[in-house]
């Protein structure tokens, strides 16, 4: 075990050394090499957006654990599950009077837990939740996604309201993980139960994108004017990808930690 151990700490230590150019370099590669692979194993490319869904399920599941069993919210952003909250309850919204589907259920499930994290966090656990570490204005995510949502929005035959909702609760999703992060960044030291929930959330969105840009590539790029013109369908796929990219940093180190046998993570200066 210790033996193949030794070559990816090796590479590890390589790439930690590497300036940020290079990281970003090897990051696209990764990412494009990861899309390849994930294009000839997965023949229907619908199932890695249920396999998204089905992660993102798993990581709700320990932050379930932790709080029940634990008895703790340290760690965790009460922001960024406010945000998580408002974004579905959007999206399902929009879901009731846009696309009824199966989607509409799992979201409502995720929903319904979302809120019982939130009154944990708020009620239950309030004395462990670290309110002075969770200090990103949400405003700052919140008033930009509506403003951007009023100027690029779907241009399909829906009623303007609703293509601008369902334009904020795609850009609101892309960032609501900021907070989370900040508080990961105050603390420096994830311990492993917020750091499972997180990379659940990096590998969720990973395999959201993955679906988005292979099903591009399945209809020639069809898809995009099916999701309207304009500067929208360009917007959904950027969304997709700066979802990732935010929580991919943090993946690195979670990987290298998991690697390296260590139970808690410790973040160096300037992750996330």
């Amino acid at each position: 075990m210790k033996g193949s151990k030794r070559p990816i700490q090796a590479v590890a230590t390589w790439v930690r050394r590497q300036p940020p150019k290079i990281k970003a370099f090897l990051a696209v590669i990764s990412g494009m090499t990861s899309l390849v692979f994930l294009r000839i194993v997965v023949h229907d490319h619908d199932n890695l957006f249920v396999a998204a869904e089905a992660v993102h399920a798993i990581g709700i599941s320990v932050l379930i654990y932790k709080l029940t069993k634990e008895k703790t919210c340290a760690g965790l952003s009460l922001k960024s599950q406010e945000l998580t909250a408002l974004f579905l309850a959007v999206r399902l919204y929009c879901s009731f009077v846009m696309e009824y589907d199966i989607h509409t259920l799992l979201d409502s499930a995720t929903l319904l837990t979302t809120l019982w994290v939130i009154y944990m966090i708020r009620f239950r656990l309030r004395s462990s939740y670290m309110e002075d570490k969770d200090n990103f204005a949400i405003y700052l995510l919140v008033v930009p996604c509506a403003v951007l949502s009023l100027i690029i929005h779907p241009s399909t035959a829906h009623n303007l309201v609703n293509r601008i909702c369902w334009a904020f609760c795609v850009y609101l999703e892309a960032v609501s993980v900021l907070p989370q992060l900040r508080v990961m960044q105050n603390t420096k030291i994830v311990e492993p139960f917020t750091a499972h929930y997180v990379f659940a959330l990096g590998v969720a969105r990973f395999l959201s994108c993955a679906h988005w840009v292979l099903q591009v590539l399945d209809t020639q790029g069809r898809l995009l004017t099916a999701l309207g013109y304009g500067l929208w369908p360009s917007m959904v796929l950027i969304s997709e990808i700066v979802q990732t990219f935010i929580l991919a940093d943090f993946c690195y180190y979670y990987i290298k930690s998991v690697v390296g046998g260590q139970l808690v993570l410790r973040l160096p200066s300037g992750v996330v």
